[in-house]
Parts: structure tokens; C-alpha cells; sequence
């Protein structure tokens, strides 16, 4: 029997894909690794997670379980915007944060826009079959969902997730995050020029393949 079931040690073995290692699983979950590390050596010495090249869950019913009683917890205090960014990592769904959320992803969080703490909708892209599965998987948490931003008129809460499906999902990892490639990122902030034009110069300053010129910007009619 687990002698340490606490959240974080529930949401480690949540976070462990085969393969995975401690700093990789303390990304995604937005832990120190040095914290992470000693939930795992615990868990491996209990037997639940072996390492080898990589973490592995051994019995995935320990996962089943640990789901359930996150999202009960959730029922009683609902997660807050950091833990909605991990939750997504937790449905063995594959997935990228896409729109505004790539624009902060790869910005480093430096540029944020549109939404604050009483209306915050998030962004992912997810592979078109797994629709179902992710609306299943949030309602669980009792976060709506839709393929379009929703108004605040429209939730009883902030948070929401916004759902793009996709015929597949493209990913790079960005502080432990699955977001869609810079480049594709840099489309969409062209795309919104006027939202992201600030961005856009963030981001040509960040990394040395985006550019800036004016090219792109739209001529007044």
C-alpha cells in the first residue's frame, strides 16, 4: 500500500509516460525536480514505477485510481489556472496548446492577452478522433468545453478549454509543455497582427529563425 498517497505523488504517476524521465515528469507537472525525485524513489521502492532507461508505471490501475480521486477533489475545490495547464497531461491524450496559449508558451509566458483570473479559456489542439474522449475526460473535472471560446455569459466559471481538432497534432516541448511548432505559432500571431504585434517582436527577439520584417504587416486600406 502507498505510505505517501499525497496530490503530488498522485500526479507524478499521472504524468509518467514509458520513457520519461524525473526532470521531464517535474516539467509537466510544474515541479522541482529534487521534490520529484524523492516521490519517485519512493514509488519505485513501493513497487508502483520501475526505472530503466526511463520511468514506467507498472500497473496501470494505480493511474485509474489516482484519476478518480483528482477529479473527486476537483468536485470539492476546483482547479486553478497552473493546475489546468497540467491537467491535459494526465488523459493519455495527445495533445499541443495552440493559439493564444502558444504565443505565451513560447514566449515564456512574457506575453499574455484576451482573458485574466475570472475568465481564462485555454487552447489545445487534439487529434480529431480523441474529441469525445477529451469532452469525456474534462467533464470528469467539471470544465466545459467547446471547439469555439465561449463567453463568460455562457460558464458558470473561468476556466474553459477550447478544443481544435486536428487530422494530426504537430508538438515541440516548451518547459515540459506540448505546444504546436514556433513556426506555425508565428502564422498565428501574423494572422492576428493587430492582438500580437508586440508578441511577434517578442518572439523575433527570443529566437533567431523568426522573422520580423514588415512584410507580413497588413497595408492600411
Amino acid at each position: 500500500m502507498c505510505s505517501s498517497c499525497s496530490e503530488k505523488t498522485l500526479k507524478t504517476l499521472l504524468a509518467i509516460d514509458p520513457g520519461d524521465s524525473i526532470s521531464g515528469v517535474a516539467r509537466k507537472i510544474d515541479e522541482n525536480r529534487e521534490t520529484i525525485r524523492r516521490v519517485v524513489n519512493i514509488l519505485e521502492d513501493e513497487g508502483y514505477v520501475e526505472y530503466d532507461q526511463g520511468l514506467t508505471v507498472i500497473d496501470s490501475t494505480v493511474r485509474d485510481a489516482g484519476l478518480s480521486f483528482l477529479a473527486a477533489s476537483a468536485g470539492v475545490v476546483p482547479p486553478s489556472i497552473p493546475e489546468a495547464y497540467v491537467l491535459p497531461q494526465f488523459a493519455g491524450l495527445e495533445f499541443a496548446y495552440t493559439a493564444i496559449d502558444a504565443v505565451y508558451i513560447w514566449t515564456r509566458g512574457g506575453y499574455q492577452v484576451a482573458r485574466g483570473p475570472d475568465y481564462y479559456p485555454l487552447f489545445i489542439a487534439i487529434d480529431e478522433a480523441d474529441l469525445d474522449d477529451w469532452k469525456q475526460f474534462f467533464d470528469r473535472f467539471g470544465i466545459p468545453t467547446a471547439e469555439e471560446r465561449q463567453s463568460a455569459a455562457e460558464i458558470d466559471q473561468s476556466i474553459q478549454f477550447v478544443l481544435k481538432p486536428c487530422a494530426t497534432v504537430e508538438a515541440d516541448t516548451v518547459d515540459g509543455r506540448p505546444v504546436i511548432p514556433l513556426q506555425e505559432t508565428v502564422k498565428f500571431a501574423r494572422d492576428h497582427y493587430a492582438t500580437f504585434q508586440s508578441a511577434l517582436d517578442m518572439l523575433g527577439r527570443m529566437y533567431e529563425e523568426v522573422e520580423t520584417d514588415a512584410d507580413y504587416r497588413m497595408e492600411p486600406a
